[in-house]
């Protein structure tokens, strides 16, 4: 099957089975979201949604951040995986938006990446989400399933080679969405372990699927 045939299929699958794919983080604004996506690097959003409202509740704003300490913020968020760099990293990143960016969270790529606690696949989600620009955030999840379905080759071994594929054959406009379906799908169906294949309606599309299984 060619390649734009089986990018034509999945598309059409998402759209009928999921027509509004959107974050399962909660926020209000792109400052809110910066900081849960910060926190939910190796963490849950369930876990991140629970802990975002009390610390959001003291800290609305990179001014109020940036006059906190790495120690007072752990407070708020120790249940997260890896909380002392977290603090760390939201204080960093409040002070810089102060520092540089008059306190608002910039909306490219190449400024979103200076900020501590900020990578390539976090400044694509808050270019995707906040700023609805056609980006494409690659996770564990997107990677996996990007791979299993057969959307990108094995020869993309990396997350910037699989963005890259993805944003060739996705169309712009359906980016961020697609983005989305592929969390969510790696997330409640095409999981890392066990996937549930009999409950996926790729299955018989999907490389993953068509490989002989061990016995």
């Amino acid at each position: 099957m060619r390649k734009k045939e089986i990018y034509s299929k999945v598309i059409d699958y998402f759209e009928t089975t999921m027509p509004i794919a959107e974050t399962e983080l909660q926020y209000n604004t792109p400052f809110e979201l910066l900081v849960a996506v910060i926190l939910s690097a190796q963490c849950t959003d369930k876990r991140v949604n629970m802990i975002t409202p009390i610390l959001l509740a003291h800290y609305p704003t990179a001014e109020a951040m940036a006059n906190a300490t790495p120690e007072i913020i752990f407070e708020y968020i120790k249940s997260v995986s890896y909380p002392n760099n977290k603090a760390k990293h939201l204080v960093g990143m409040a002070k810089m938006l102060i520092k540089d960016f008059n306190g608002e969270v910039p909306d490219t790529l190449e400024q979103l990446v200076k900020l501590p606690g900020v990578g390539r696949k976090t400044a694509n989600v808050m270019q995707s989400v906040a700023f609805n620009k056609a980006a494409m955030a690659v996770d564990t999840h997107v990677f996996r399933v990007s791979h299993r379905i057969g959307l990108v080759p094995d020869s993309c071994t990396t997350p910037l080679a699989t963005e890259k594929y993805l944003m060739k054959y996705m169309p712009e406009e359906i980016l961020s969405k697609a983005h989305h379906w592929l969390i969510l799908h790696g997330r409640y169906v095409c999981v890392a372990r066990s996937p549930k294949c009999s409950e996926c309606g790729l299955n018989g599309l999907c490389k993953f699927s068509l490989k002989p299984k061990i016995k």
